[in-house]
């Protein structure tokens, strides 16, 4: 397994975020992170890095980890140029030198070719467009080679461009062996995009294949709304997934 959480609890002063999860996940797995809001989607991801301390519970990780953290966390004034945020995602690996290699900055250069910003190379990043904003720490994450990838709504807030070019750069991932856990909130996409989910509300609701896991009834005990009101967005989602729309 690629990732086991069990018992995990995260509790923020007196108030459950998480609550009892128990879940596995195989390598070489597509994972969306479905939920509404506040129902502890980002803080499972920060739980898995270390980031925030759970009360209880056991985390094991086979492997390196990289994130991409939400847009709205960076200060994306801060003066630095897009190759500059690019090449920190190798810092790990230095291994003690003091200096990037030519190795790295031309894996660098690659990478930002790969995901069509290669020309934004010397911009500053204050200048990037929302879409180019979230390609480039997908770069920087990139860049590390890791084995796990946990991303924060990398799909928020881009342009079909960039969607798209997210899209390719996750099958990619998967196809090479690796583990994605994607927080996602566009429910009529979520069949097409991932392979399988988990379903949060503070406790885990369901976890296992998309199919499976995103039906109406489960989501109507998520959200805490009437099931009617996920039918159409469970049609759209098995049409995208099967190319019909």
């Amino acid at each position: 397994m690629a990732i086991e959480v069990q018992q995990l609890t995260v509790n923020y002063e007196k108030t459950s975020a998480l609550w009892d999860l128990h879940f596995s996940i195989p390598k070489g797995r597509l994972v969306g992170i479905i939920g509404p809001n506040g129902a502890g989607k980002s803080t499972l991801l920060k739980a898995l890095l270390g980031i925030v301390k759970p009360l209880t519970g056991k985390i094991q990780l086979s492997g390196s980890v990289a994130y991409v953290p939400q847009k709205g966390s960076i200060d994306w004034d801060f003066p630095i140029t897009v190759f500059d945020v690019v090449l920190m995602g190798r810092y790990r690996l230095l291994k003690g030198l003091k200096w990037y290699r030519k190795a790295d900055k031309q894996a660098a250069l690659s990478i930002l070719e790969k995901l069509g910003m290669q020309e934004l190379a010397s911009r500053q990043i204050s200048e990037l467009s929302g879409g180019q904003q979230q390609r480039l720490f997908i770069a920087r994450a990139l860049m590390q080679d890791a084995e796990i990838y946990l991303l924060d709504e990398p799909f928020a807030g881009v342009d079909k461009v960039s969607e798209g070019v997210i899209m390719k750069i996750l099958q990619e991932l998967k196809e090479k062996g690796k583990t994605i856990l994607v927080v996602h909130h566009e429910l009529s996409s979520a069949a097409h995009y991932f392979d399988s989910a988990l379903l949060l509300n503070t406790s885990l609701v369901a976890s296992g294949d998309i199919d499976q896991v995103l039906t109406p009834k489960l989501l109507s005990r998520a959200y805490g709304q009437d099931e009617v009101l996920f039918d159409e967005a469970w049609r759209l989602s098995k049409q995208k997934s099967t190319g019909l729309v």
